[in-house]
C-alpha cells in the first residue's frame, strides 16, 4: 500500500462537501509532478486530505477507490484523475504549523515543495500525522 496527501481550498472543494459527496474524481490537476503521483496511486491506497490556503490542515483521511483515468474536465490526455473516498475525519486538525514543528515530518513534500497538489508520503509520515490527529 502507499499512502499519499492531497490539497484542496475549503471554498472550492471541502472535506466537509466530499463526506456529504462520498466519492469523488479528484480533477484540475495541472502540474505534471502531481499528475505522476496520481498515476502511481492504486486502489486501496490510502491519503490525507489537506485544506489549503485557508486552515492549513489536515482534516481526514480518504482512500483511492478507482486508479487514474483521463481527466473528464478536459479534452487534454495529458491529465488524469482518481477516485476518492472518505473514509474518516481525524479528531484534531494537524495544522501546517504542527507539522513544521515535527522532526519526523520536516522532509515531506507538503514543507519542502508546498505547491504540489498531490504527494506521496512514507508509511511513517502517514502514521505520524494520523497520532498527531487523534
Amino acid at each position: 500500500m502507499n499512502y499519499w496527501l492531497v490539497k484542496s481550498e475549503p471554498h472550492k472543494y471541502s472535506w466537509e462537501k466530499f463526506n456529504e459527496d462520498k466519492r469523488t474524481f479528484w480533477d484540475g490537476v495541472r502540474n505534471y509532478q502531481a499528475r505522476n503521483n496520481l498515476r502511481d496511486m492504486r486502489e486501496g491506497d490510502l491519503v490525507l486530505f489537506y485544506h489549503s490556503n485557508e486552515g492549513k490542515c489536515v482534516v481526514g483521511v480518504a482512500k483511492v477507490v478507482q486508479e487514474s483515468y483521463q481527466d473528464p474536465t478536459t479534452t487534454d490526455t495529458n491529465w488524469l484523475v482518481v477516485d476518492l473516498s472518505p473514509v474518516e475525519s481525524l479528531k484534531k486538525p494537524v495544522t501546517l504549523e504542527q507539522i513544521k514543528a515535527e522532526p519526523a515530518l520536516k522532509d515531506i513534500s507538503l514543507v519542502r515543495q508546498g505547491r504540489l497538489s498531490v504527494m506521496p508520503l512514507r508509511a511513517d509520515e502517514f502514521d505520524k500525522i494520523l497520532e498527531m490527529g487523534s
